[in-house]
């Protein structure tokens, strides 16, 4: 299959300039992961430039394979729980209004690293009064007891993404389960204490009526903030784009979403899971 050309609206420039530099150099010194630079995130300026960023714990090497993602594979290394107090720190150094935590899988930890995401958000919390904080975690199995530590652990969000819909999810996904992510998201929902949010990725090969069944979906559990954005193969070694989704498409997933209940609904091509994320507080 031929890769196909990026249409004009998802050519972007990378982030560039002295505030860039000098952010990515506090990261970098605190021995810290961002998806914001890892993943090459086309918002990365518009949202630090908004006092937010995305920090992955728990390391950089998870122990799943997803055909979307570039993430690091393999065993990953024990827990630095010296990571809580670089990440407090570089939290406050980068003057940060709200943060985004999300994290590897981690299938190798007895509780798939549930504590350490726990002890995470209320030290942060505690080393940075007055921010706010919303988390985008793995399913844990879908297991409640370790879904409701991160739950009572206090975060303003907790987000945990679809990805795609019902069909695709065991061509996209390496271990998770379609209706194991509605479940993680029906128990965070269910808890009434944080906002339930998802996100799914367009251009996979989905129909717009499979969209909107996973909406359905997502509804139906509680969830009220969803994300739409376009998938962009990361390299050459993981899916294939299926289809550039047009701009008209994705303001009629918005004006859809709304229409079915969600509070807010952020549908575009560069739309990622952690995008304005500080207005979904």
């Amino acid at each position: 299959m031929q890769t196909r050309r990026k249409p004009d609206w998802l050519k972007i420039e990378l982030p560039q300039g002295k505030q860039y530099i000098d952010l990515k150099q506090i990261i970098a010194n605190n021995r810290l992961h961002t998806i914001c630079v890892s993943g090459k995130c086309p918002n990365l300026s518009e949202c630090w430039g908004h006092g937010t960023a995305t920090f992955m714990i728990l390391g950089e090497i998870c122990t799943r394979s997803c055909g979307f993602c570039a993430t690091k594979t393999g065993k990953p290394l024990p827990v630095d729980w010296g990571e809580l107090d670089r990440l407090a720190d570089t939290i406050s150094k980068m003057n940060l209004k709200h943060c985004v935590l999300t994290s590897v899988d981690r299938d190798d930890l007895r509780d798939y690293g549930a504590e350490f995401w726990a002890e995470t958000i209320k030290y942060v919390k505690k080393k940075n009064p007055g921010i706010t904080l919303e988390t985008l975690i793995p399913d844990f199995l879908g297991k409640e007891e370790l879904i409701n530590k991160v739950i009572d652990a206090g975060p303003e969000i907790i987000s945990h993404n679809m990805e795609t819909v019902r069909r695709l999810t065991p061509l996209v996904r390496s271990r998770a389960k379609y209706d194991i992510s509605l479940k993680t998201i029906g128990v965070v929902a269910k808890s009434n204490k944080s906002k339930p949010k998802s996100g799914i990725m367009v251009g996979l090969g989905e129909t717009p009526d499979e969209v909107i069944e996973t909406m359905d979906d997502l509804r139906s559990v509680g969830c009220k903030v969803l994300t739409i954005g376009q998938y962009l193969q990361p390299t050459k070694n993981h899916l294939l784009v299926s289809e550039y989704v047009s701009l008209e498409q994705f303001r009629e997933y918005k004006r859809v979403g709304l229409g079915k209940g969600f509070d807010i609904v952020e549908s575009g091509p560069l739309v990622r899971s952690s995008y304005r994320a500080e207005r979904h507080v």
